[in-house]
């Protein structure tokens, strides 16, 4: 349970403190903005969190400026003649009304319908489309968990699709249940298996130590690829919090 959030300045930039029961300090910097957050035990200081943050100074600047450097889609409308992404593939939309059901469909490989009623607003539009990514996510997901679950060795109780705005994914290991960034629906499948076994891998080590690197290593060599890709992609370009 959180104890205690405030917020603290370090060179200049704002780092949230979150205070918990817990043992070790973790450090997070997250997009877009590159915002910093750490979570410490209760028993660290202000002055002693201060040391961590600028103790990776050098990684935080990295990773910030990766943020600010990545390519941000403009703000979406969703009306005909936009680019949208599914499965890591850019689509113009074509917004079709029509007096029917709302639905979607994927037209060659470079349109993507939206069929709405007449009169239907940004909101509406948006959340047609919103709830066909979720259907396809959920429609890829059980044979590749499946898969990676045979693989790495471990079984995941329960998986959910939802919005987050600052992961590609999360777990809960004492529960075996996992949840994934809706936003992957629009990725490619490499980006998608990579944050599925970064999660499963998690069920096996908590932190980002050598040992969860070695899992990774040995199920999925090829992650720091399928890392970067998800990195270069385009940010949606609502403003992510906490």
């Amino acid at each position: 349970m959180i104890i205690e959030t405030h917020q603290i300045t370090v060179s200049g930039l704002t780092v949230d403190v979150v205070r918990k029961d817990i043992k070790n300090l973790h450090l997070a910097v997250y997009p877009p903005a590159g915002r910093i957050r750490v979570a410490a035990p209760l028993r660290v200081s202000d002055e002693a969190v201060r040391l961590a943050v600028i103790s990776r100074w050098a990684w935080i600047k990295q990773q910030r400026s990766k943020f600010t450097t990545q390519a941000r889609q403009s703000e979406r409308e969703y009306v005909s003649g936009e680019s949208h992404y599914f499965q890591g593939s850019r689509y113009r939309l074509n917004v079709i009304y029509q007096t029917g059901a709302p639905r979607v469909s994927v037209r060659n490989k470079s349109s993507l319908d939206l069929y709405v009623r007449e009169n239907s607003d940004q909101a509406q539009r948006e959340k047609v489309l919103l709830t066909w990514y979720r259907q396809q996510l959920k429609a890829l997901l059980p044979p590749l968990i499946a898969h990676w679950e045979a693989v790495i060795g471990v079984k995941v109780a329960d998986w959910q699709v939802k919005k987050m705005k600052t992961k590609w994914g999360t777990c809960n290991i004492a529960a075996g249940r996992i949840w994934l960034n809706l936003e992957l629906a629009k990725k490619s499948t490499q980006c998608l298996e990579y944050i599925i076994v970064h999660e499963m891998a998690h069920l096996l080590e908590r932190h980002h130590n050598d040992r969860f690197i070695a899992l990774l290593e040995t199920h999925y060599p090829s992650w720091r690829e399928a890392r970067a890709e998800l990195n270069e992609l385009p940010l949606a370009a609502e403003v992510w919090k906490a």
